[in-house]
């Protein structure tokens, strides 16, 4: 009998290097779903990327353990050559919010049962001015965090290293002009924060994209910040953030296909929560159901139709003056 082929590729970094004490069992769990494993350790960044582009049609599956850049380089790879391929996906980062989005198990070895034998979920994904990215596109105060943070601190705390990192930077708020068109309507402002995203946790956040959140319904959720003009609109700002609402003249919240935006200058995108580039204008489309990912079959359900009563407040444990101390 001829066993269908598994490439696992791995950051052997993500997540203080958790894979290290798993890998055998992760292993032995493939082969015992029937295949013949081909294991890749990611030597740098991107390195994901071209072993999919060079070398992925040689495979049946292909099963990725690492953070979400780890998962968006595997994706790209497949995306570019044009490969349509189930990928599995085995978290060790340290927020893993597509990996929360998708219910996937925190525990790898729960995780690789899936990767192995799960259900495939047609899932959307984002084309980026040429490039392609997993769940979100951000950019503005906050986005800079991710590829700002010392591995280490991210190591450490988590996804807490994203708030502490950005609570040091409200103090100097960069604003940006934009013009936003999408499905013919147009909006002209500046902004301090945009986020274009197909996911239901963002920063380790749920409920930070918005209500009723679907994977596969070929739209993505967007929101904008404008730039607040004194300390009272920047308080209601931060009110309707901790509070997971969107009512207020200062947030701009829709969901579209496809949106065209044009700076006066050139803007610092995050994709994934890596640096996504530098761009004056850009084109985010949706692609629709492009990437079979594996995932529980118990968790399709969920998956295709969020309901709003999964939103946690992300700030709960914290006070307003708290956030202000740290």
């Amino acid at each position: 009998m001829i066993k269908e082929k598994c490439l696992l590729i791995f950051n052997p970094f993500s997540g203080k290097g958790l894979i290290k004490n798993y890998l055998v069992d992760i292993v032995d769990i493939i082969v015992k779903s029937g295949y013949e494993v081909t294991i890749y350790p990611t030597q740098s960044s991107g390195d994901a990327v071209q072993k999919i582009i060079n070398e992925g049609e040689k495979f049946d599956r292909i099963i990725c353990s690492g953070g979400d850049g780890t998962l968006d380089e595997v994706i790209t790879g497949l995306l570019e050559a044009d490969l349509d391929i189930p990928v599995g996906y085995i978290p060790a980062g340290s927020t893993n919010d597509f990996a929360n989005s998708l219910g996937i198990s925190k525990n790898m070895v729960e995780a690789a049962h899936t990767a192995a034998n799960g259900t495939l979920f047609p899932c959307d994904m984002g084309y980026f001015n040429g490039d392609t990215f997993v769940y979100v596109a951000a950019f503005g105060i906050f986005t800079e965090v991710s590829y700002k943070t010392p591995q280490q601190l991210k190591n450490i705390i988590g996804h807490l290293a994203y708030i502490l990192e950005g609570v040091k930077h409200l103090s100097d708020i960069k604003s940006y002009k934009m013009k936003i068109e999408y499905d013919g309507k147009v909006i002209e402002d500046k902004f301090i924060y945009g986020m274009i995203s197909n996911s239901v946790s963002v920063g380790g956040f749920k409920g930070m994209t918005g209500k009723d959140v679907k994977l596969d319904d070929g739209v993505f959720e967007a929101t904008f910040i404008k730039t607040p003009k004194n300390p009272v609109e920047l308080s209601e700002i931060l009110t309707c953030l901790t509070n997971l609402r969107d009512d207020t003249d200062y947030i701009y919240s829709f969901k579209t296909d496809e949106l065209k935006i044009t700076c006066d200058e050139k803007v610092a995108w995050t994709t994934d929560g890596e640096f996504g580039g530098k761009y004056k204008e850009l084109t985010v489309k949706n692609l629709h159901k492009a990437v079979s990912l594996v995932v529980d079959a118990a968790e399709i359900a969920e998956i295709t139709a969020f309901p709003s009563e999964v939103f946690e407040d992300p700030f709960e444990k914290y006070s307003m003056e708290e956030m202000e101390k740290l």
